[in-house]
C-alpha cells in the first residue's frame, strides 16, 4: 500500500527453509511450532539477496533508504551494508538501523515513506531516522521465556528466574537489545501494565498492538490504548511474524509505540 518494499529474513525447521511472509505466515507457523517437536532456528537475509533487490528498484527510483531490524538482534545489517557497497555504482543506498523490531521497526519505515513522499532526499531521511530512534518503543510480554533463552536474545538469569516464578516478564527493546522491564505474576496483569506503560507516555503519536495468536487480546488492548495516540495508526494490530515468533513463542501480546519527536 506505501509502495514498499520487503526483504524477509528467514525460519528453518528441519532441512526446510521459508521466508517471513511470503512462504509462511504467522497462523502457519505457529501451527507448525505447536506440532514439532524441534525447535525452529532464524537466519539474515544474504547480501546477494539484498543486491539483487537494490538493482531491481534501481530500475525505478533514484535512491534507496533501507530500514531494517536492530543489528543488535540481526545480522541484517551487516548483508544490507555490504550490498550497498556492492550496488554504490548504480544506486545510492542509505540502510538504517531502526535499533528496534517488528512495528517498532515499521513505525520508522511508515515515518520514511511519509519523508519521501514530501520530497525529502534518502541521506536527509536517514538522518532524522537515525537521530529520532528514541520515538520508537515497543513493549511485550512472552508465555515463557524458553524461546528467548534457547535463541541467546536475552540474558540466561532473565530467564530461570522467570521460569522459576511463573512470571509473566515485560521486556522491551532498549538501545536494540531485548531487556527486562517488568514482572507480573500472570497474563491479566501483564496487559495492565502494558497499558500503563502507554498512558505514562506523554506526546504519544500512533499506537499498535502486537500479538501472534490472540487476536480477542489484541482487539481489546487497542480499545483500551487507542485514545492515547494523535493519529490513527495505518496498522492498529500487526501480526508478529514467523522470525520473531520463533524467539518469543506463542501467545506474545505487546505495544508499539511512536512519540512526538523533541523540540
Amino acid at each position: 500500500r506505501h509502495g514498499i518494499t520487503m526483504v524477509p529474513l528467514n525460519v528453518h525447521l528441519g532441512d526446510q527453509t521459508w521466508r517471513d511472509q511470503v512462504d509462511l505466515t504467522t497462523p502457519h507457523f505457529m501451527e507448525m511450532l505447536a506440532e514439532s517437536d524441534q525447535f525452529p532456528t532464524t537466519s539474515q537475509p544474504s547480501a546477494g539477496v539484498f543486491e539483487q533487490v537494490f538493482r531491481e528498484l534501481a530500475e525505478t527510483h533514484d535512491e534507496i533508504v533501507c530500514v531494517l531490524i536492530s543489528s543488535r538482534l540481526s545480522g541484517t545489517v551487516q548483508s544490507a551494508q555490504i550490498a550497498a557497497t556492492a550496488v554504490a555504482d548504480t544506486i545510492h543506498v542509505e540502510v538504517v538501523d531502526s535499533l528496534n523490531a517488528s512495528l517498532g521497526c515499521g513505525f520508522q519505515a511508515m515515518h520514511a515513506q511519509r519523508l519521501a513522499d514530501a520530497a525529502e532526499r534518502a541521506e536527509a531521511i536517514a538522518t532524522t531516522l537515525r537521530t529520532q530512534s528514541n520515538r520508537y518503543h515497543a513493549i511485550f510480554f512472552v508465555e515463557t521465556l524458553d524461546h528467548i533463552r534457547r535463541g541467546g536474545r536475552i540474558g540466561k538469569a532473565a530467564s530461570l528466574v522467570g521460569s522459576m516464578l511463573k512470571l509473566k516478564p515485560l521486556l522491551r527493546i532498549d538501545e536494540g537489545q531485548v531487556v527486562p522491564f517488568e514482572r507480573t505474576r500472570t497474563r491479566r496483569k501483564a496487559i495492565e501494565a502494558l497499558v500503563e506503560f502507554a498512558e505514562n507516555l506523554s506526546g504519544i503519536e500512533r499506537i499498535g498492538v502486537l500479538h501472534n495468536t490472540t487476536p480477542d487480546d489484541a482487539e481489546a488492548l487497542y480499545a483500551r490504548v487507542a485514545p492515547l495516540a494523535r493519529h490513527r495508526t495505518e496498522v492498529p494490530i500487526a501480526l508478529v511474524g514467523p522470525v520473531l515468533g520463533t524467539h518469543v513463542g506463542p501467545g506474545t501480546l505487546g505495544l508499539a509505540i511512536e512519540v512526538a519527536a523533541s523540540e
